[in-house]
């Protein structure tokens, strides 16, 4: 019964979601197949996640490693992310189940992806996280450190840095809101302008289930939505 009103509650916001993904698409001057819609599945059944893959959803994103390994093998064929904080020593559990890390959050982190990518003989695509509110209980880089960051890491030959990723402060003040969004865009850009071997931002991500059209109208090509697409989950389980 659980599994068929997660499976109702998807059916009802999937349409819903697309829509407002597309309106806030052309308020930024894109159409909405230049936005990537991941689904964030943290403690979602496995068997609702592949009923949505069935209905359109073509990327997922795990936040815990325990769960990604649980899951993994019941998946139907997606693209699959780590989005939650990863542990150096955690690594060697994801590296071979997802095509993008998300939350590469340090230096040292980076360098034990690249060392048992290079291990594998394989190239693993990461995004960095950007701490846009330099919060002392959020990881991440800050925004005067990212350049820097993107100049050390990119010389390492086991990963490539595919663009970037935030978790902006929660604010009620939509304005406020918004000019986290932007600064991190502007970053992007920036960044990007500086066109640094073995990397290319080619993916801003940011936005969830409160906050998603915001951060597309202000530069977001990836938004991760959980909440609004499955309902409210119990994340102590």
């Amino acid at each position: 019964m659980m599994e068929k009103l997660s499976v109702n509650i998807f059916e009802e916001n999937y349409s819903r979601i697309k829509e407002e993904i597309a309106l806030a698409a052309e308020k930024s001057g894109k159409a909405a197949e230049d936005i990537i819609l991941l689904a964030a599945t943290k403690t979602v059944d496995a068997d609702v996640i592949n009923h949505a893959i069935k209905s359109g959803i073509e990327y997922i994103g795990e936040n815990r490693v325990q769960e990604l390994k649980a899951k993994n093998d019941f998946y139907l064929p997606v693209h699959k992310h780590f989005i939650g904080h990863l542990q150096t020593n955690k690594v060697k559990d994801v590296i071979d189940k997802v095509e993008l890390i998300q939350s590469v959050d340090s230096v040292k982190l980076a360098n034990e992806i690249s060392r048992l990518a290079e291990n594998r003989g394989k190239v693993m695509d990461i995004l960095l996280e950007i701490n846009i509110g330099n919060e002392e209980s959020k990881s991440g880089f800050c925004e005067e450190e990212a350049l820097d960051a993107v100049y050390e890491i990119s010389s390492l030959k086991g990963v490539k840095i595919k663009g970037l990723m935030a978790i902006p402060p929660i604010c009620e003040d939509e304005k406020i809101l918004r000019g986290y969004f932007y600064k991190m865009h502007k970053l992007f850009v920036d960044i990007g302008a500086k066109k640094i071997d073995n990397s290319s931002m080619d993916i801003l991500s940011m936005g969830m289930s409160e906050d998603f059209s915001q951060a597309i109208e202000e530069g977001a090509n990836l938004v991760r939505i959980g909440t609004a697409l499955f309902g409210r989950r119990n994340y102590n389980i």
